[in-house]
């Protein structure tokens, strides 16, 4: 685990998942309002700390409930309004948010764990270096995406649910706390 913490702490890109990771996750169903935003805990503090760690910070999210005709982009919109100013009013940052509508089934380029939303990254921020950059998540699908993007990847959840990530920690938070020691 050292030799890992002191590989990200060389990175100064950070792209994250959001629900199961900034946000509680709704089982098998979708945000689509800012009232059912909510944040886990320690993420506002997590976010703090990464926007005095990191030059850039990327939202990655798979959003399959506007493909699925469950919510609208304004809708998305209005929530990531809400995730934004909130973060904001606690002194973190993004530096953009990406998403994916489309439908898993589609296998879309955007759609994780395929790589489209980093290129898209890359693309207008053409100074990222994957090599220095982490993708954290809570599911395979976002350890693959930073794994086919070849970023050191950080695994949020259960130890024994890890999805071949080079970390794992409990929450955002417990991976913000150990990255400043």
């Amino acid at each position: 685990m050292e030799l890992e913490l002191h590989k990200i702490k060389n990175c100064n890109t950070l792209f994250l998942d959001r629900d199961g990771v900034i946000n509680q996750r709704i089982i098998d169903g979708y945000v689509t309002k800012p009232s059912e935003f909510i944040f886990i805990d320690g993420v506002l503090e997590a976010m703090k700390i990464f926007s005095s760690f990191f030059d850039d910070i990327f939202l990655v999210t798979n959003q399959q409930g506007i493909g699925k005709g469950l919510m609208t982009v304004d809708e998305l919109t209005s929530v990531h309004n809400y995730m934004l100013d909130t973060i904001k009013q606690h002194g973190g940052r993004f530096t953009e948010l990406f998403y994916c509508p489309n439908l898993d089934k589609e296998k879309h380029i955007d759609r994780k764990p395929n790589i489209g939303m980093g290129l898209k990254a890359k693309e207008k921020y053409p100074h990222i270096d994957f090599h220095r950059s982490v993708m954290v998540g809570d599911s395979i699908s976002d350890i693959t995406f930073g794994k086919n993007l070849e970023m050191m990847t950080v695994y949020i959840g259960n130890p024994e649910d890890n999805a071949n990530s080079d970390l794992c920690f409990n929450s955002l938070y417990d991976f913000a706390k150990h990255i400043t020691l």
